[in-house]
């Protein structure tokens, strides 16, 4: 018998006193964990005689209350109200997710025992104890933390299995920070090349390639909610962190002991582990994992940067810095003996995912409770305890003291004491990505795969009752069973459910669905639901393409051209999309008048995206309703295989066929119809279904070409008769069919079709051919026909009936084959193309020549296209006749040839003619003579630089290949020139080696020999004197071997060498030569034809390549890395420049960088731009790492030429080289938030925190800085141990003279100082102090000049330079006065006059930089107020260029902008005088001086006056300035005038004076004031329409920028597009429309006026018409009704427009918005202008009797009248009376009865 638990044996009665009540009453308020009775210390732990351990009290009181809770439940029908715990514990829950939830802490309910008995019929008494509950929805709080397996990867979130049904998605964003750098780094590059995206180039992260489904993760809960963006109920979601810095909240460096489970970010990849970041914020903590510790058969190479992995923490370095983790799950799963949690420094320790022993405390019907480590109080539910999964009662496999293991899958964060939760379950204990099971033969199969998701179970059968909660299935897989939620139980409302009685007692069988699989829990989520199982879809998953579905639809899709689809129902929560050309087999004009929501349809699956969840439907009932196979899968697809299909694209050369899925066609035009077609577009509309066959097909290239044309139709009699039928052959047929090209004529006795092109009817002018096609009439015969070519897989015959060409078939002379070609055989044919270069010509059976330029008369190639058209005869002789390349040239010239000669068209040579005259060895009488390896004499002719042209006779020509005539080295004389040796006409010794081919540039044996050949000759000594000839072929050569070679081309990156007439060999640039400076120009340094001496370093006879060497042994180019050594300086070749680095090609395998930091001793210097592509560089080898692959490289001329040259920036190898307080130089390697990184060396880098930057403070200092600048800074601490190197760029720490700027104490009262002027108020001056620490102050307007000044900003401009002295300190307010009066700088500084303060009272100086200076503007204000301004003396900026002193001596506008109306000649702050006034003093010094300040100019200035002081632009002629003195001169009165300067543009262009226009333009623009906008933009549009007419393209694109940049771009961009049209140039004008839209698409009127103009000027509306779906992707939506609107009414107003398209477009938005009346109006205007009375009368009937209010309506029916009686008759205005009429009674009568 089993015991019942007991916490103490004292026998001690339990009697219910008061004192004991009341106890309890505390106890059950007190938020504290209740206890089981069976523990409680005053119950007996034997009951005698197996009595009960309640009182008789308390029987009674349990009678009563259940005596209660029946008569409750009998007149009511509800269920009675639920008072113990357990109850409270079965409550349900709204959700199925949601699972038991408890009493809430603060019920004054007082706590009822639970009673129940045992096996052996003990009673137990459950109280009130640790509450034993499992996750849920309302349980998950933001904080939670779980344990959760990834069950699905999406594309831009994670999908996580948590407990108890419930699923977590993580977003990109919460993954780790690495991945969060790397995606917004993304997000920039696309922004930066936005403009020119490549649609191949995929940049999203795949998260498949961090993660894999079935991985553990411990999850951060962030938030939950409920997701109602579908509308209806809202769905609840729950967003998920798996960031360390999140999933390891709590954990501190003391709490990461052994056999912790911590998740952690891979932050790098090394060779031997991974580098984890934690995500602790503690200094130096970092993780480490091994390799061998990620388990087997884990590469950890590919393992990516940012990816999350939950570890086991295995141990700690010495330091306790480094925590060594491990992510075997073999070792993780392992918790029989070790890798579990036995000691932890705090309860931190204890995170989801970790391992730990615990001490089971009770066990409960709905779970078990314990406690871990005596502290620590977990509880684990029903599900996670083991028991769903086994079946076996708790009580028997947990007993009360036992220690288990267990894992910790979740925390209680809203728990009022520290409480975890745990699961028993074996694949959690062991981290298993899934759980077996024991089907028979299925060992080890998925459960998902036994069975399936959406599987209907027909006997699935309860084993457990959870009252309240749901039943537990079992469903046919052992080893996992499945549940059903309450909810999903039934159809209706199940209120309660019982284990022995009710229709789902233990043991019932039902039918079941499933409709779930959790992973985590180990169960099937199944329901009962009739509904549920009636279902046809539960998910998208469970939509099989080509399958016929039922549905309902729900909402119509428009869009800007009317209905763009329909969405249709198929099941609960699955819509699929019925886009506008599936809606039906023909076009509808009015689909919305066919489909309404809510109808019935029976539609087809065309494709199922589940990446996207998109279905695509078809409701054509041509595909609907066929019974052919369903073409979802290239694989499935043979030839000759028959369904129909959906033209989606049509094309000039086809149209692209859709079928299921992503399985597409290529119809080509051929293929369309038995008959010819022209332009497809004519015959076919995009929608159309289209029965086709395939032709053929390519699996894995996704590739298919079908036809229309019916295989069976071709009968096989037909079929034998074209196989028969052959080019050349004669054929009469009968016309079926004429177009405007060609004729269709069926042959006479076969049935082939054949074409016959209109200009192969006569040989004659292409109007004879014209003039006998009209005469043809349909059913004519035909005669005297020839086959010109047929195709037996088109089936396509063409004929000619030429009769040039019928006569040369008749004759057999007709070229068909091309073993039929002779070189010099004259030929007859067509002319098929004519390009640039050449003509080709057709001959029969498709064969085409070429006919080059050159070999055409030169009459004819003076004339255009040669004087010749296609399908023109023509004929020719072969020229020659390549058999390799199957191609052959024609030539149209004659040979001269003398009498003895063959002649022209006899072909190969007769017998009788292939003698020879005058042979250069005076012996040979025949070509016959000159056989392989004869020995002869040759004379030559003509020398090139690789060949010696020689003749062996005359019209025998030969040629002798530099390679042929040297025996050895030492033997060439002029190595760059070897045959500088010989002159024309020598006699040279020569062997015949073969016959020349041009071609191939090879040599062939003299069988070859075809009419007069060219022979391959050799003149080297040694074959005149061997007795055998050894040609030389690749075979021959070895690797190692010696030889000599003749360069035959150079190119960029090698030379091309000739071994021998047959051989050709390669030689890289790096090794030609031993000597650099010989590699930097091969052209000049070894030109075509010079010599060298190569060895043979790589021979593959296989491919015929050859690469050879021209170094020496020793110094030849690495070929490996282990060819490399530390130190060794070779030749590279520049193969990529960039601004950081050069790209240097050792090999042809080895290329590497050369770094900024190793480019030059001098950093300064330092500019890979300097060097070019392909260039020679000496590199020098500074470190190599082999296992890495990676080399380091420097061009430093102290490394490459050992150059003895002072160093500027020595080279650091090594750490050990930096001291402390060293002075160095480097390159910013990366700017990040916390300082900047240096490169100091390749492997060295260097931090200077942002407080090392400057001694002063800068606000954006990121600014200041950017990667690969160069700085100079000091070494301040140095780190070996950790390779750490700090530096600081103060200027005080670098420079020992430094002097500190300028501090607010450092500036006294009377001090002069400069600065620059900061800002312009109307009240003064703010300046700032130079070489200051942003010491700025203000200049009153009082002090700014001697004379009251009215406007300061016409003196000053921010940035001006002045010298200003120190007025008044206020340290307080730290204020600092400056002043700027001249009168200041002529004391010496004590006499300053004090004279305005008063007027400066309500200003005591200015805040130093940093502080508000706005707090000065009311001070500012009210001086200026005070002052009384003397107007007369202030003159206006565009009154006068010039204005005169009281003396009369004129002052410059330079002079008057800054000095006002000064008595004294001051000097310009910024202009180049001074304020002291010594200019005055140089010119009294040195009275020839000619200086604009001078005396001498001020006196001369004075003369001048005199003369031109009258005013002569008041007088200029009532017609105007007419010459450019008179422009100039109003131009010094209106300099801001747009209209003067232009007019003397025009005035300038009338003399042709367009460089002088062009002159004015840009003084204009530098003249106007920067304030006229306005003017400024007239002149810029007058310079654009002067250099469209006068200028270029390129300066009119010039001007066009630079106005960009100094206006609005757009209003420039619009004004240039109306130049364009203005002057008809509307290709640019379009060009520049599109950049338009795509810089400035977020305007509407930019969209609107390009369609405009496609409308109405280049009369194109489908161009224009395709604008508005982009336009609408680009415009926020509250644009898109006007631009609709705007673009349905220029289908009205354009001529180019379709009014009809335009009703469809305003059908559609009256549909949306039926309430927007402005529409209808819009409309009804538009329909009027129309014309068409019906249209606008049914027009007004709608609008009318629509619902609207008494106001509008009477507008509508007033509107409607006047229409009728301005273009109607009387009856139809007595019909709109009458229905006004009508519409008021009706209106009154509905109000009354309101």
């Amino acid at each position: 018998m089993a015991p019942i638990k007991r916490k103490s044996d004292a026998p001690k009665k339990a009697v219910p006193n008061q004192e004991h009540v009341a106890k309890r009453q505390k106890k059950s308020q007190d938020p504290e964990p209740s206890t089981l009775s069976a523990l409680r210390e005053e119950e007996p732990a034997f009951p005698r005689g197996g009595a009960s351990v309640l009182t008789p009290l308390e029987y009674k009181q349990i009678q009563i209350q259940a005596t209660k809770d029946v008569l409750f439940e009998q007149n009511t029908g509800r269920k009675a109200p639920k008072h113990g715990p357990e109850d409270s514990q079965n409550e349900v829950e709204e959700e199925e997710q949601e699972q038991v939830e408890g009493p809430p802490a603060t019920s004054k309910r007082k706590p009822r025992p639970k009673v129940y008995k045992d096996k052996k019929g003990l009673s137990v008494v459950e109280e009130p104890g640790i509450r034993i509950e499992g996750l849920s929805y309302k349980r998950l709080v933001p904080g939670s933390l779980v344990l959760g397996q990834i069950s699905q990867l999406n594309r831009h979130d994670i999908a996580l299995a948590l407990p108890n049904n419930l699923t977590g998605y993580v977003p990109l964003t919460a993954i780790s920070d690495k991945l969060t750098k790397r995606l917004e780094a993304l997000v920039a590059d696309e922004e930066e090349d936005e403009d020119t995206v490549d649609p191949g180039k995929e940049q999203n992260v795949d998260l498949s390639s961090f993660f894999t489904v079935g991985q553990y993760l411990r999850a951060h809960v962030t938030s939950t909610h409920d997701d109602t963006a579908s509308g209806g109920k809202g769905k609840k979601r729950i967003e998920l962190s798996i960031n360390p810095r999140h999933a390891n909240a709590g954990l501190k460096k003391g709490d990461l002991v052994v056999n912790t489970m911590a998740q952690a970010t891979v932050t790098s990849v090394e060779d031997h582990g991974l580098i984890m970041d934690l995500g602790i914020d503690e200094a130096d903590l970092r993780g480490f994992m091994s390799s061998k510790e990620l388990g087997h058969g884990v590469d950890h190479t590919r393992i990516e940067e940012g990816a999350v992995i939950l570890c086991l923490v295995t141990g700690l370095s010495s330091n306790g810095n480094v925590i060594k983790l491990s992510a075997d799950r073999q070792r993780m799963g392992n918790t029989k003996k070790t890798n579990f949690l036995t000691d932890a420094p705090s309860v931190d320790s204890f995170l989801p995912g970790t391992a730990v022993e615990i001490l089971v405390a009770e066990v409960t019907l709905s779970g078990i409770a314990g406690k871990v480590m005596g502290l620590l109080d977990v509880t684990a539910d029903l599900i996670h305890s083991g028991y769903a999964a086994s079946g076996k009662e708790l009580g028997k496999k947990y007993t009360t003291g036992s220690k288990v293991k267990g894992r910790i899958i979740c925390t209680f964060p809203t728990s009022d004491f520290k409480k975890l939760g745990v699961s028993f379950l074996g694949h959690i204990m062991s981290l298993s990505s899934c759980m077996p099971t024991l089907i028979k033969g299925n060992d080890g199969v998925m459960p998902t795969q036994a069975l399936p998701i959406s599987t209907i179970v027909d006997e699935a059968r309860v084993v457990k009752v959870q009252p309240g909660m749901g039943l537990l299935l079992d469903v046919g897989v052992k080893g996992v069973r499945g549940f059903v939620h309450i909810s999903r139980v039934a159809d209706g409302k199940t209120e309660s459910l019982s284990e022995s009685i009710g229709p789902y007692k233990v043991g019932s069988v039902h039918q079941a669905r499933i409709v779930g699989y959790n992973p985590v829990d180990g169960l099937f989520l199944a329901s009962l639901e009739q509904k549920i199982i009636n279902e046809p879809f539960l998910r998208i998953e469970d939509v099989q393409i080509g399958q016929i579905v039922k549905g309902k639809i729900e909402k119509l899709i428009v869009n800007a051209t009317g209905v763009g689809g329909v969405l249709v129902n198929i099941a609960a929560g699955i819509t699929g999309l019925v886009p506008e050309i599936h809606l039906a087999d023909i076009h509808l004009q009015h689909p919305e008048k066919k489909f309404r929501e809510g109808l019935s349809v029976t539609a087809r699956i065309l494709s199922v995206d589940l990446e996207k969840r998109q279905i695509r439907m078809t409701l054509k009932k041509s595909l609907v309703n066929t019974d052919a196979a369903i073409w979802s899968s290239f694989d499935n697809l043979a030839p000759g295989m028959h369904a129909p299909g959906t033209l989606v694209s049509i094309l000039s050369s086809g149209a692209i066929v859709q079928f299921y899925g992503s399985v597409r066609g290529f119809l080509p035009v051929s293929e369309m119809s038995e008959s010819y077609i022209r332009d497809p577009k004519q015959h076919f509309r995009t929608g159309q279904v289209v029965s086709v066959y395939i032709v053929s097909v390519d699996p894995p290239e996704r590739r298919m070409r079908v036809s229309c044309k019916d295989p069976s139709v071709f009968s096989s009699a037909q079929q034998k008769a074209l196989e028969e039928l052959n080019p050349g052959n004669a054929v009469t047929g009968t016309v079926s069919e004429k177009t405007n090209d060609e004729l269709v004529v069926d042959l006479e006795g076969s049935g082939l079709k054949a074409v016959l092109p209109i200009e192969h009817l006569a040989d004659g002018s292409e109007q004879k051919c014209l003039s006998l096609a009209k005469k043809i009439r349909v059913d004519q015969k035909l005669r005297d026909l020839v086959v010109l070519s047929k195709n037996e897989t088109k089936r396509l015959i063409r004929l000619t009936s030429k009769p040039s060409l019928v006569k040369a078939a008749r004759a057999g002379q007709l070229l068909t084959k091309f073993e039929d070609l002779v070189q010099g055989a004259e030929v007859t044919g067509c002319v098929k193309n004519v390009t640039l270069t050449g003509v080709f010509v057709q001959f029969g059976g498709d064969l085409t020549g070429l006919l080059l330029r050159a070999h055409m008369p030169d009459e004819a190639v003076r004339l255009p296209d040669f004087g010749m058209r296609r399908g023109q005869t023509i004929s020719a002789r072969v020229l020659s006749v390549d058999h390799g390349q199957r191609r052959f040239l024609l030539t149209l010239k004659h040979p001269a040839v003398p009498a003895t000669a063959p002649a022209r068209g006899q072909g190969i040579l007769s017998a009788s003619d292939r003698a020879v005259l005058n042979a250069a060895d005076g012996v040979s009488k025949s070509i016959d003579d000159f056989t392989l390896g004869k020995l002869t004499k040759a004379k030559i002719i003509s020398i090139k630089e690789t060949q010696l042209n020689v003749h062996l006779a005359d019209y025998v020509q030969g040629r002798v290949d530099v390679s042929q005539i040297f025996d050895s080295w030492d033997d060439i004389k002029n190595k760059k020139h070897p045959l500088q040796i010989f002159h024309s006409k020598q006699i040279l010794p020569v062997r015949i080696l073969g016959v020349h081919n041009s071609r191939s540039h090879r040599f062939l044996p003299i069988t070859h020999s075809d009419k007069v050949p060219v022979f391959e000759l050799s003149a080297k000594p040694q074959d005149q004197t061997s007795t055998e000839l050894d040609v030389l072929t690749l075979d021959k050569v070895k690797v190692g071997s010696t030889w000599l070679v003749f360069v035959n081309n150079v190119a960029d990156d090698c030379l091309w060498v000739n071994l021998s007439p047959n051989v050709r060999g390669r030689i890289r640039t790096m090794d030609v030569s031993d000597d650099v400076s010989h590699l930097t120009d091969l052209a000049k340094n070894f030109p075509i034809g010079s010599a060298l001496r190569a060895r043979a370093i790589n021979v593959d006879s296989a491919q015929n390549r050859l690469d050879l060497s021209a170094r020496s042994g020793s110094t030849s180019s690495p070929e490996t890395l282990n060819d490399l050594s530390k130190g060794m300086v070779l030749p590279g070749r520049v193969t990529k420049v960039t601004e950081r680095q050069l790209m240097i090609q050792l090999s042809g395998t080895i290329c590497a960088p050369v770094h900024l930091i190793d480019l030059a001793d001098d950093y300064s210097t330092a500019n890979p731009t300097q060097y070019s592509k392909n260039q020679i560089v000496r590199v020098c080898i500074t470190g190599i790492e082999i296992p890495n692959k990676k080399i380091v490289l420097s061009t430093r001329r102290s490394r490459v030429l050992s150059s003895s040259l002072p160093v500027k920036d020595r080279e650091i190898t090594s750490i050990a080289q930096l001291k402390v307080n060293d002075v160095v130089r480097g390159f910013i390697k990366n700017v990040a938030d916390n300082g900047v990184f240096i490169a100091l060396a390749s492997n060295i880098t260097a931090f200077v925190r942002v407080s090392d930057l400057s001694d002063s403070f800068i606000k954006d200092w990121k600014s200041n800085f950017q990667v690969d600048q160069l700085v100079k800074g000091k070494i301040i601490a140095v780190d070996a141990l950790l390779n750490h190197v700090q530096m600081s760029l103060k200027q005080s720490v670098l420079d020992k003279d430094y002097k500190a700027p300028l501090t607010f104490a450092d500036i006294k009262v009377g001090e002069v100082v400069t600065g620059k002027v900061r800002k312009v108020e109307d009240f003064g001056l703010f300046i700032v102090v130079d070489d200051s620490a942003n010491v700025s102050g203000l200049c009153h307007r009082s002090e700014v000049a001697d004379q009251r000044v009215a406007d300061v900003r016409k003196l000053y401009e921010e940035g001006d330079t002045v010298k200003a002295k120190v007025l008044k300190i206020d340290i307080v307010k730290r204020r600092i006065s400056f002043g700027l009066k001249a009168s200041y700088f002529e004391t010496d500084g004590d006499g300053v006059d004090h004279s305005d303060d008063e007027e400066d009272e309500g200003m005591d100086g200015v805040e130093l930089a940093g502080h508000d200076d706005d707090n000065n503007d009311d001070d500012g204000d009210e001086s200026m107020d005070e002052e009384e301004v003397d107007l007369e003396k202030v003159r206006d900026m565009d009154s006068d260029s010039d204005v005169e002193d009281s003396n009369g001596v004129q002052i410059e506008d330079g002079m008057t902008k800054r000095l006002g109306t000064s008595e004294e000649v001051e000097g310009l702050s910024t202009g180049g005088f001074d304020w002291s006034g010594r200019t005055l003093d140089q010119v009294k010094t040195d009275p020839q001086s000619e200086t604009d300040g001078g005396i001498s100019a001020v006196k001369k200035k004075r003369r001048r006056k005199a003369e031109i002081k009258v005013d002569l632009t008041g007088d200029l002629d009532a017609k105007g300035p007419q010459s450019i003195a008179d422009f100039e001169r109003l131009l010094m009165g209106q300099p801001d005038s747009s209209y003067l300067w232009l007019s003397y543009m025009a005035f300038q262009l009338q003399l042709s004076e367009v460089a002088n226009a062009r002159e004015t333009a840009e003084r204009a623009l530098q003249t106007i004031n920067i304030r006229e906008d306005a003017e400024k933009m007239n002149v810029w549009v007058g310079l654009l329409n002067l250099e469209n007419t006068y200028g270029s393209e390129e300066s009119v694109e010039e001007a066009f920028k630079r106005a960009c940049q100094y206006n609005d771009a757009q209003e420039i961009h619009e004004r240039l597009i109306s130049i364009y049209i203005q002057c008809g140039k509307y290709e640019k004008a379009d060009g520049l429309f599109q950049s338009m839209i795509k810089k400035f698409s977020q305007d509407p009127k930019v969209w609107l006026n390009y369609a405009t103009f496609l409308f109405d000027t280049l009369s194109a509306p489908d161009r224009a018409r395709d604008l508005l779906p982009r336009a609408m992707q680009s415009l926020p939506k509250y644009n898109h009704l006007d631009l609709t609107n705007k673009f349905a009414q220029l289908e009205f107003r354009s001529p180019n427009g379709d009014a009809e398209r335009g009703r469809t477009i305003f059908e559609g938005l009256l549909n949306t918005f039926p309430k927007r009346l402005d529409l209808w109006n819009v409309l009804l205007d538009l329909e009027i202008k129309q014309g068409d009375q019906e249209q606008v009368r049914r027009l007004f009937a709608r609008v009318t009797s629509s619902k609207l209010k008494s106001r509008k309506a009477r507008f509508f029916f007033k509107r409607w009248l006047q229409y009728e009686e301005a273009e109607g008759d009387a009856k139809h205005a007595v019909q709109v009376k009458a229905k006004a009429a009508e519409y008021v009674k009706q209106h009154e009568a509905e109000k009354a009865q309101e």
